[in-house]
């Protein structure tokens, strides 16, 4: 019974790191609802930093968002590391709605 218990935690265990590395492309699963309002305050983030920082001395790459939270960072390295629920959406996806 406990090497069933043990078993069944470790595929959720890999279930859940597979869903957090998913592009935001390829994310079949969410509803085009939830995907705005993560556009959405990927956006306000985003704006935020380009009217702070007006000359933009580093372009940001995207923003990581918090799936539960809708709190977000930008993000400037290449491959950002996510948590569990947490999404990256590129700054191509972000500019491409605000403009």
């Amino acid at each position: 019974m406990i090497k069933l218990a043990q078993q069944a935690k470790d595929e959720s265990v890999v279930q859940a790191s597979d869903t957090s590395a998913e592009n935001w492309e390829d994310n079949s699963e969410f509803s085009s609802l939830r995907q705005l309002a993560l556009l959405q305050a990927a956006q306000q983030i985003y704006r935020s930093y380009y009217e702070s920082n007006a000359r933009m001395v580093k372009r940001p790459v995207g923003v990581v968002i918090n799936q539960v939270t809708y709190r977000g960072k930008l993000i400037f390295s290449q491959k950002p590391i996510l948590l569990f629920q947490e999404i990256f959406i590129p700054l191509n996806e972000i500019e491409s709605e605000i403009y």
